[in-house]
């Protein structure tokens, strides 16, 4: 059996701190007590149960010394409290009147202006005679935009979408002696009647437009009261090209 000896007789060592043992206890301490403070939080103020929703506290927003607030401009629906939506109506009507992507496809057009019996001068269209009654045609599936009621001299201005062939997409008028006009927003197919010849007037004025309902003429090259323009010559070489024998721009 064996005996333990003797107690030593050497003299204790004093014990050197170390200071990585003593960093990690005051963050073991730390952790502790981070802890201990999480739980009493999580109690609520004055004594609220745990998991309860905190309670909002409204926030004042200073403005900047110096600084200017946005003005509200009249209209702006930021800050109006009778601000509202634009009807469904008025969105319908609008979109009704706005053009159809179409593609160009090799679809033949007719002449819309058959019955002519005096072709007249070259301006921002080509001006003709026809008889009281007779139908200007759709050259192809159209798509009427919008009419100007007093365009020239109290006679309206009909525009129109060329839905068809190898022009698809390009805008057309016709106005001035015409009545009986296809209401915005309707599509006609080929050879329908856009408009009739009316009894009295300044004969018809046939070209091409613009989408807002601008002559094409007025938009590119500007025109004065007589003047031949570019978009005119166009237009009669574009009729002649279905048969209308319009004849040279004069």
């Amino acid at each position: 059996m064996t005996t333990a000896g003797p107690p030593s007789t050497a003299p204790a060592r004093p014990l050197r701190k170390r200071p990585h043992l003593l960093l990690l206890s005051r963050a073991a301490l730390l952790v502790i007590a981070l802890g201990l403070g999480g739980c009493g939080a999580s109690s609520g103020a004055g004594g609220a149960p745990s998991g309860a929703s905190p309670k909002v506290r409204p926030q004042v927003l200073e403005p900047t010394a110096g600084v200017q607030p946005a003005a509200v401009t009249p209209g702006s629906p930021y800050g109006d409290p009778n601000a509202h939506a634009t009807p469904l109506t008025e969105v319908r009507s609008e979109l009704r009147l706005e053009l159809v992507a179409e593609r160009v496809t090799n679809a033949r057009y007719i002449d819309p202006l058959q019955n002519v019996t005096v072709w007249e001068r070259t301006d921002q269209g080509v001006d003709a005679i026809l008889p009281i009654g007779a139908p200007i045609l759709a050259p192809c599936r159209v798509k009427i935009l919008d009419v100007t009621p007093d365009w020239y001299a109290g006679q309206p201005l009909v525009y129109f979408e060329l839905l068809d062939g190898p022009d698809a997409g390009k805008v057309q008028y016709v106005a001035e002696q015409i009545t009986d006009i296809a209401p915005p927003g309707s599509i006609l197919q080929q050879g329908q009647a856009i408009a009739v010849y009316a009894k009295s007037g300044s004969a018809i004025e046939y070209g091409w437009s613009t989408p807002s309902g601008i002559t094409l003429a007025v938009a590119t090259t500007g025109y004065e009261e007589g003047q031949i323009t570019p978009a005119g010559r166009a237009m009669r070489t574009w009729l002649n090209a279905l048969g209308a024998n319009a004849g040279p721009s004069t």
